[in-house]
């Protein structure tokens, strides 16, 4: 191979790997910090009834065990979300950023993770408009993650 085609080969892996980068740490930060800000209105009005999500409640009550305890009101559910989805997506962003070798692994895990928050929500909820994005999210986290780790990168 001519050293001149290698060197444009290299230049436009280049350019692929940082353009999915980017968007790995969009997808990441977004994911992130919308959870964190679904566990503070969470927190914040914890009967829903602020943001409409008082039927959602109902919802969880009747088809999620151990409702008692768990779904008495949103508390609980913002410190899962949190935990679950907002803390670790927040992580994923800062190793994307400090180019950390785990970096897309950890991106994966996050895609997963979220997937099967919103497998959740489908039981409880059903399928709906936002859910069904969230779910894609994860996708493309998968879709970006898989690449990388493949790659090395």
């Amino acid at each position: 191979m001519n050293p001149q085609n290698s060197l444009i080969v290299n230049h436009l892996a280049g350019n692929s790997y940082y353009k999915m980068k980017t968007l790995q740490i969009i997808l990441t930060l977004f994911i992130g910090i919308g959870a964190v800000a679904g566990a503070t209105m969470m927190w914040v009005d914890p009967t829903g009834a602020m943001w409409g999500m008082e039927p959602l409640l109902a919802m969880l009550q009747t088809k999620m065990p151990w409702s008692e305890v768990f779904f008495k009101n949103f508390i609980p559910s913002g410190f899962v979300l949190l935990t679950l989805n907002g803390l670790p997506q927040i992580a994923a962003a800062i190793m994307l950023f400090k180019k950390h070798r785990l970096a897309a692994h950890a991106v994966l895990v996050c895609g997963i993770i979220l997937m099967l928050w919103i497998v959740l929500e489908w039981y409880a909820w059903g399928f709906n408009t936002m859910s069904n994005i969230f779910f894609a999210l994860g996708l493309a986290e998968i879709a970006t993650a898989v690449p990388s780790i493949k790659n090395g990168l």
